[in-house]
């Protein structure tokens, strides 16, 4: 490895470009607010998988690939979900239905991210996995007297934590009631939010020393957080839109339950993403999902390489707000054609790029300098290990495997396994070789035989 980056980046919560400093070299550790499972990811979603992954890249370049811990967790609480577990299972008990129905999200949320280029986070948490640390966090704060039980619920007393509001600036006292602070007459205060709330028959629930019930949505980041990563870790990711509540209450509660300084050294956040210059959404008609761009042809008539989606992403820096276009998508794919085939070796990233990236992730200023990189590649051969090793330290380089025929003929054999088992409706082995196939690197299409009406499946390797 030639001379480590020096890497600054803007937290937001001192509001300023900072030298970072790992806790511990031996294990940098970082934690990012994943997608809540109860519908297929749509194209905001993918900018923090984006921004992170690169984030994550650039932490494993510099300290050594196994001493980077990556925790992105899987949101599987959520109203939404419940109404669509009880009405796409009724005859289960509510818990496993909410199983059932994240589960498939899940999946398709991690093959779409591998799509576009994401590594595999270190872990991927479910929030129903860490119930257990969630009630011993309350437990903590109720003790210490930052928290009370009110009409059924547990609560955080915002009051009782002196600088409440240092990640989103908000003075609690002058804090209003309104859209996103609910005013309810059994707080304390205004700003005091739910950790825990009983559940009804209708909704899913754990046994508690409050009662039946389930957690609320905060405070499950701070439990699987702590779990992983520890009282302090170095790095918190999300969207901007979880400054507050989200991330400001994250803070109060593992701060006060573990009577430290901090949760987090750095606080980072990437900017809104609109389409075709309007918010996304479904009233708008542009609403759209990663899987929809890369197998419909729901945004300009076709679909797109995962590639063009991501690099069409990192053309705009990670804090500033995006406008996601097809003109924008055309000019990714016409800049990335310019670029030459070429395999991943031992050899070390431009220095431009590294320097760009150890700049607060400055994708735009790295991606220039790729760029110029491709364009000498393309005269200077020697130059490709170099454009290689910093392509894909931007995630940027696909993968070009070269398949021999005994590969293809082990994965058609498990192709056409997975369909027999599809017609005989044993889902869930099928989905055990899908699972595998994915994690090969093999993506699988499902479709109908135009003449029989019969279920047909074609793949191709993604990465």
């Amino acid at each position: 490895m030639a001379t480590e980056p020096q890497l600054k980046f803007y937290n937001t919560l001192t509001r300023e470009k900072v030298d970072f400093q790992p806790i511990d070299r031996n294990n940098v550790r970082m934690y990012v607010c994943g997608p809540t499972v109860y519908d297929f990811a749509h194209i905001g979603n993918a900018r923090p998988a984006i921004v992170f992954d690169v984030l994550f890249r650039l932490l494993r370049y510099t300290y050594g690939d196994s001493h980077v811990t990556y925790v992105r967790n899987i949101t599987d609480l959520d109203d939404k979900i419940n109404a669509r577990a009880l009405r796409d299972q009724p005859g289960l008990p509510l818990n496993e239905a909410i199983r059932l129905v994240t589960e498939k999200t899940e999946r398709q949320y991690r093959e779409d991210t591998a799509a576009l280029g994401c590594l595999e986070p270190t872990v991927q948490p479910r929030a129903t996995d860490s119930i257990a640390e969630m009630i011993v966090i309350i437990e903590t704060l109720i003790a210490k007297g930052h928290a009370y039980r009110a009409a059924g619920e547990v609560l955080f007393d915002t009051k009782s934590m002196a600088d409440y509001g240092q990640l989103s600036k908000r003075n609690l006292d002058e804090q209003q009631a309104g859209a996103r602070v609910a005013v309810d007459e059994h707080k304390k205060s205004p700003g005091d939010f739910v950790l825990w709330k009983l559940s009804d028959e209708n909704e899913p629930g754990w046994e508690s020393p409050w009662g039946r019930g389930r957690p609320g949505w905060h405070i499950e980041c701070s439990a699987m957080s702590g779990r992983y990563l520890g009282d302090i870790f170095d790095i918190h990711g999300g969207g901007l839109d979880l400054i507050f509540p989200h991330h400001e209450n994250e803070i109060a509660q593992s701060r006060c339950a573990h009577g430290t300084h901090a949760m987090a050294n750095v606080w980072m956040h990437n900017g809104f993403v609109q389409v075709e210059g309007r918010k996304m959404s479904k009233s708008e008609g542009n609403f759209v999902t990663i899987y929809e761009l890369l197998e419909t042809d729901k945004l300009g008539g076709r679909t797109w390489p995962g590639e063009v989606l991501r690099l069409a992403m990192l053309m705009t820096h990670y804090r500033e707000p995006i406008d996601f276009s097809v003109k924008r998508l055309e000019e990714a794919e016409r800049l990335i054609a310019k670029w030459p085939a070429a395999d991943v070796s031992n050899a070390v990233p431009d220095q431009t790029v590294l320097a760009a990236l150890g700049d607060d992730l400055n994708t735009v200023a790295a991606i220039q300098a790729l760029h110029a990189l491709a364009q000498a590649a393309n005269a200077d051969a020697s130059l490709l290990p170099v454009f290689a090793a910093s392509a894909d330290l931007l995630g940027l380089l696909p993968k070009r495997a070269e398949v021999d025929e005994a590969v293809v003929t082990e994965i058609d054999a498990k192709v056409r396994q997975r369909l027999e088992l599809l017609k005989a409706k044993n889902f869930a082995e099928a989905d055990k070789l899908r699972e595998e196939l994915t994690a090969r690197g093999v993506q699988l299409k499902d479709g109908k035989d135009a003449a029989t009406g019969e279920r047909t499946t074609s793949w191709e390797i993604k990465r």
